[in-house]
C-alpha cells in the first residue's frame, strides 16, 4: 500500500512538473547559443519590434530546431517505452533491435551512392527503419513471435546492417565526411523544411500511441492472460512493434542516429511510477522531449565554437546514467 501511495505522488509530481520543464527548457534553448539573447529580445521579436538579426536567430534558426528536438525526443522515448513493454525487456529500444540501423543504412546509401537525391534523405531513412522492423518480425516468426526471438533477430540484423554500412563507407571513403555528422545524431542545420516533413508522421505516431495504451497494459499480464481476455496477442504485438518503428523512423529521418533516449527515459520513469502505460507513455514522451532539447542546447553551447552532435553527448551521459540505474535499483 505504501508503495502504491508513493507512486501516485510521484505521478502527480511528474505530471505537474513536465509542462514547466518544457517551457523552461525551450526558453533556455532560445536564449543561449553563439549569440545570447535576453527575455526582452524575445519579447520584442514576439511584438514585432525586435531587431532583424534577433528575429532571424529565433524564428529561422532556433525555434524550428527546438520544435524538432521536442518531437524527436517524444518519438524516441515512446518508441522505447512500447518496445520495452512488448518485449518485457528494459533493455529494448529502437537501437537495440536494429530499427535505427535500418534507417541509418538507407540514409548512408542516399548520401554516399545517390548524392544527387539528397533531398530524399528523410524519406529514405524513414523507409529503412520501417522495412527493417518488418524484416525482424518476419525472421522471428515461428508459430508466433516471442519477445526473445525478436530481440535476437534484431541484434543479428543490427550487426549485419552495421557491417554493410561500414563497408559502404570504406568503398566511398571520399564522401564519408558528409555522412559522419548524420550518423552521430544531431539537429544542426535543421529548419522549417525538416519540421514540415517530420511533424505529420510524428504527430500521427504519437496520437496512435495513445490508442496503444490498453493493449500494451494487457500484454504486461502475459500472453496467456491476454488471450483469456480476448486479445489477439500476436496481432497486438505486431501492431505495437510497427508503431514503435514508425515513431523511430520519424525521428531518425531528420535527427540521425540519436541513442539512449528510448532506453533511459522510459526505464527511469518506470522505476519511479511503475508499469501502467496510462502514465508511463505520456510522461516518457514529455520527458524525452525535454531531454533532447536540453542536451542539444548544451551540445551547441558548451563546446563553442565547435558544435558537438547531440547524439555524442547523450551517449556519453546516457551510458553512465543507465549503468547507475542498474547498480542502484536493478532491472525492475
Amino acid at each position: 500500500m505504501m508503495d502504491i501511495t508513493l507512486r501516485k505522488k510521484r505521478r502527480r509530481w511528474l505530471i505537474c512538473l513536465s509542462p514547466v520543464l518544457i517551457i523552461l527548457v525551450s526558453i533556455f534553448a532560445i536564449t543561449y547559443g553563439s549569440v545570447s539573447l535576453g527575455i526582452s529580445d524575445i519579447w520584442n521579436v514576439i511584438n514585432g519590434k525586435g531587431e532583424i538579426i534577433h528575429e532571424t536567430i529565433i524564428v529561422d534558426l532556433r525555434l524550428p530546431r527546438i520544435l524538432i528536438g521536442l518531437l524527436v525526443g517524444a518519438c524516441l522515448a515512446v518508441s522505447g517505452s512500447l518496445l520495452q513493454g512488448v518485449m518485457k525487456n528494459p533493455l529494448a529500444d529502437p537501437g537495440i533491435i536494429g530499427v535505427t540501423a535500418g534507417g541509418g543504412l538507407m540514409a548512408s546509401i542516399t548520401m554516399l551512392m545517390l548524392p544527387h537525391l539528397s533531398y530524399l534523405l528523410p524519406i529514405s531513412a524513414f523507409i529503412g527503419a520501417f522495412v527493417t522492423a518488418i524484416i525482424i518480425y518476419v525472421l522471428a516468426w515461428d508459430k508466433g513471435a516471442s519477445p526473445l526471438k525478436i530481440i535476437l533477430a534484431g541484434v543479428a540484423i543490427n550487426a549485419l546492417l552495421g557491417a554493410m554500412q561500414n563497408g559502404m563507407m570504406i568503398l566511398y571513403s571520399d564522401r564519408v565526411q558528409s555522412v559522419l555528422p548524420w550518423l552521430s545524431g544531431g539537429l544542426n542545420g535543421r529548419s522549417w523544411f525538416h519540421l514540415e516533413f517530420m511533424a505529420p508522421y510524428a504527430l500521427i505516431g504519437l496520437i496512435l500511441s495513445l490508442l496503444a495504451i490498453r493493449p500494451a497494459n494487457l500484454l504486461l499480464l502475459g500472453d496467456d492472460s491476454a488471450k483469456l481476455l480476448g486479445e489477439k496477442v500476436e496481432w497486438q504485438r505486431f501492431l505495437l512493434i510497427t508503431l514503435a518503428a514508425f515513431l523511430a523512423g520519424a525521428a531518425v529521418s531528420v535527427a540521425g542516429l540519436i541513442g539512449f533516449v528510448g532506453l533511459v527515459v522510459p526505464h527511469a520513469i518506470r522505476l519511479m511510477i511503475g508499469e501502467d502505460y496510462r502514465f508511463l507513455l505520456p510522461l516518457s514522451a514529455l520527458y524525452g522531449a525535454c531531454l533532447v532539447v536540453f542536451a542539444d542546447t548544451i551540445a551547441r553551447t558548451w563546446f563553442d565554437p565547435v558544435e558537438l552532435p547531440v547524439g555524442i553527448l547523450l551517449a556519453a551521459v546516457g551510458a553512465p546514467f543507465f549503468l547507475y540505474l542498474l547498480k542502484k535499483r536493478g532491472m525492475q
